[in-house]
Parts: structure tokens; C-alpha cells; sequence
């Protein structure tokens, strides 16, 4: 499957945490010093020190404001509404891919901010996350996630910790509104310790770009780093990053095993013509599947069984549907693996037009391919012809070209 990044957030994420882990994990401090100058942004120190927490040592970062401006734009640094800092990203000589990283993790942030206090998201005016650190913290993470640049990247949980945390808006309920608005979706523990340990920057990090998240993970470590936050409790508080592969047979290195959730309940009492618009909405509410079984429940009564395969981020918008739209009064939820084919896709032209395909492959070898049934309808239906027409024209599996869409 190739490298992977693991978060393990038993005791939250911050973004100074974040920063700290990254580079405990290997990112080199003068690369990542460098790459942040692109911004213009000055008055700002970037500290770094080895640190520990109970017997765990790590990195610690410190940014620390001194009292100055955007050395570009001349805007007062510690209220900055989100198209200054859009600005400032997009205007410098960063890597596209950092720069896109950096601004959708500030979106999210934005788009929280935005629905709690009732603004437009152009016009939402940053507090703690316009200040100057908070600036180095995202862009900094998007540096140091294109430095490592893994093929996929997971998380356990989010801690968020309990009581009450301080900030501009005065005093809030811990997880403050802005990270519980970024964190829908995400499965979270709560408790731990009676004060704030993820923050919206953090939660927004994970949110921009986890690709899963799992209460177990199969993988090697290869590299392990931690970020010493700025607490000292019971609880270490440090953030612990894995830089590792998948565990997998060395003859199956195209088959990438995930973890998801399994939605099932039985249904007898419901008008089949329901099931469409059930299903339509699970699809649009994440499910990676859905599919219909017909049963024999008890009685010798016909029924249907549902079934929904989905990601843990999606797991209760998808309960929503099945407790809203249909007659069911209890689910059954399991943990499953998925194990898939590598798979990419190419075009083949035929006498009619261009037809998408496919393609899967096991052991480096393309074993399976099959057109895209779509392209193939909406071509019988341009040149009036049978869809089995339109099959018929498609090159023999050999002749399909490996060139990726």
C-alpha cells in the first residue's frame, strides 16, 4: 500500500503539538524554517526544543508573536479575516499542493466560525486562529505533510478532554463550538482530563486530511514522533505520530485493507417503493454501499434486510436515515475489513466515442477491467443504437491502454 501516517490523538491534537510531533517524526527544522519564510509573515520566533512530559520526551514548538505586522500587506495580524489570510497564502511561492492543504484547513476553520457566530465565511474575522502562530501552525502542517508525502493518512479518536476553556468569545463548554462544528463526523472521546485538549486548529488539521479513522490499526512503524503540548498532567500531554506501512503479504501488495462499519436491520412492515429513496439518500450521506437482501423472518413473513457499508466519520448521518426514513426500530453494527483491488482508470475509443474503464490489479498485473456502464448509455443513446452495441465496440481487455485518467 505504500507509506502511511497514523495520528494517535489519545490526549488531543493542537497545532503546536502538531508541529512539534512532525518534526520529532524527521522533518527537518531548517527545511520546514525555510519553506514558512515564503510567507512574508514577520514578527515571529520559532522555537524548538526537546521536552517531556511524565517519562515521555519529544519535541516542543513555541511560535512567538512579537508585536509587528504582515510584512506584505501592512494588516494588523492578530484579527485577520480569512480572505487576508487566503491572500497572503495564495500570493506566495509555496507549492501549490501546500498552498491547497493550507487553505483547506483554514476553510474549515472559516466555515465553522461562520455558522456559529452567523457571518459570511469571506468576512469571518480570526481571533486565537488570525494570530501569527496559529498561521505558522496550518501552514506549517501542510508543509510537513508534502515533506513526508504518504499515500494515506489515519487517525485513532479525538480526545477533546472536558470543563471549560477561555477564549475571545469568553468562556465556553469544552470542546469549544468551533472544534465541535469541525469535528462532526469524527468519532471523539471525551473526559480524559478537565480542560481543552484539542483545539480548533487541530481538529481542523484532521479534518482536512485524514483519510480514516479507526478505533484499531494493522500497520508497521517505521517512525515514531512525539509533540509535547504545554501542559503537565497525569495524562502525558503529547501528541504521537506514526510513520509506518501497512502490514500486507508481500504477494498482495496491490490489495489495501481499510476498516469499516456495517449497518444492517430488518425490515417487514415497510412499502417497497420507499427502498429508492432510502437508498439515494444513504449514498448521499457517505455510504460507501447499499444494498437490499430479501429474508424470511419469523412467521414465515417475507422481508428486507438493509445493509450499509461506511466509513466511522459518516456512521451516525447514515443512522439518521435509516431511523428517519424507514420503519426499522434497531440496528445491528459490526466492524468489518475491506480488502480492494488497486485500481485505476483509462479511456478506450471505439467507433462511437470515448468509453472510461476500470482497471484492477493484483501483484503488479491488470486482471480485471470493465467499462463504465454510464458512458456506454449515454453513447446508445447519442447514436440510437443498443447499449450492447456500444459493449460490443470496446477492444478486447488486451488492447485496453494503462494510461490513467
Amino acid at each position: 500500500m505504500g507509506k502511511i501516517l497514523y495520528y494517535d490523538c489519545f490526549a488531543g491534537i493542537s497545532g503546536d503539538m502538531h508541529l512539534g510531533a512532525m518534526i520529532d517524526l524527521g522533518v527537518d527544522p531548517a527545511f520546514l524554517s525555510a519553506e514558512l519564510a515564503k510567507l512574508a509573515l514577520e514578527s515571529y520566533e520559532l522555537k524548538i526544543n526537546r521536552d517531556q512530559r511524565r517519562t515521555i520526551w519529544g519535541t516542543r514548538v513555541d511560535v512567538n508573536p512579537v508585536p509587528g505586522e504582515f510584512a506584505a500587506e501592512k494588516d494588523h495580524i492578530q484579527h485577520t479575516a480569512f480572505k487576508d489570510i487566503v491572500r497572503l497564502i495564495e500570493k506566495s511561492p509555496l507549492s501549490d499542493k501546500v498552498k491547497k492543504h493550507s487553505l483547506g484547513i483554514f476553510q474549515i476553520i472559516a466555515e465553522a466560525e461562520a455558522k456559529i457566530h452567523n457571518h459570511a465565511v469571506d468576512e469571518v474575522r480570526f481571533h486565537e486562529v488570525g494570530a501569527v502562530d496559529s498561521i505558522v501552525d496550518i501552514v506549517g502542517a501542510a508543509i510537513c505533510l508534502e515533506y513526508f508525502n504518504v499515500d494515506r493518512i489515519f487517525s485513532s479518536p479525538v480526545q477533546v478532554g472536558g470543563g471549560y476553556v477561555q477564549c475571545a468569545h469568553g468562556t465556553l463548554p469544552v470542546p469549544a463550538p468551533a472544534t465541535s462544528e469541525i469535528l462532526k463526523g469524527i468519532p471523539v472521546r471525551s473526559g480524559l482530563v478537565p480542560f481543552e485538549t484539542t483545539t480548533p486548529t487541530g481538529a481542523a488539521i484532521l479534518a482536512a486530511t485524514v483519510d480514516q479513522f479507526v478505533e484499531n490499526m494493522s500497520f508497521v512503524p517505521r517512525k515514531i514522533g512525539y509533540g509535547i503540548g504545554h501542559r503537565d498532567t497525569e495524562v502525558p500531554n503529547v501528541l504521537r505520530l506514526f510513520l509506518g506501512e501497512r502490514e500486507s503479504d508481500g504477494d498482495e501488495r496491490d490489495v489495501e485493507v481499510n476498516e469499516a462499519c456495517l449497518m444492517e436491520c430488518n425490515i417487514d412492515d415497510m412499502n417497497p417503493e420507499m427502498y429508492a429513496g432510502v437508498m439515494e439518500s444513504l449514498f448521499e450521506k457517505g455510504a460507501l454501499d447499499v444494498f437490499l437482501t430479501p429474508i424470511i423472518m419469523k412467521k414465515s413473513r417475507p422481508a428486507v434486510k438493509i445493509s450499509v457499508i461506511c466509513d466511522d466519520r459518516f456512521r451516525q448521518e447514515l443512522e439518521d436515515v435509516l431511523w428517519r426514513q424507514t420503519t426499522t426500530f434497531g440496528l445491528r453494527v459490526n466492524r468489518i475489513v475491506k480488502r480492494m483491488l488497486r485500481r485505476d482508470s483509462s479511456t478506450v475509443q471505439t467507433a462511437y466515442g470515448p468509453v472510461s474503464m476500470k482497471n484492477a490489479y493484483l501483484r503488479g498485473e491488470r486482471i480485471k477491467w470493465k467499462p463504465e456502464y454510464e458512458d456506454c448509455r449515454g453513447l446508445a443513446k447519442k447514436h440510437g443504437v443498443p447499449i450492447k452495441t456500444i459493449y460490443d465496440s470496446l477492444a478486447s481487455g488486451d488492447d485496453v491502454p494503462e494510461s490513467k485518467s
